[in-house]
């Protein structure tokens, strides 16, 4: 799986639904991932030939502060 680190969840979610409008497959919708971090907040999403992405970012959202 490749990772790619995001400076917001909404770069996260438009990496999402972008990889799902030119093709891609859906791995898990984004969202907090709180068993890997408090902030963890991730898409992921499978391409036409079959690798595993995600985009991720580990910084705090103004609504959880």
């Amino acid at each position: 799986m490749v990772s790619f680190i995001a400076g917001s969840r909404a770069v996260v979610d438009a990496f999402h639904a972008a990889a799902l409008a030119h093709g891609g497959t859906n791995e898990g919708d984004p969202g907090l991932r709180p068993h890997y971090g408090a902030h963890f907040y991730a898409g992921y999403v499978r391409d036409p030939d079959g690798n595993k992405l995600n985009a991720v970012c580990y910084r705090q959202d103004i609504a959880d502060a």
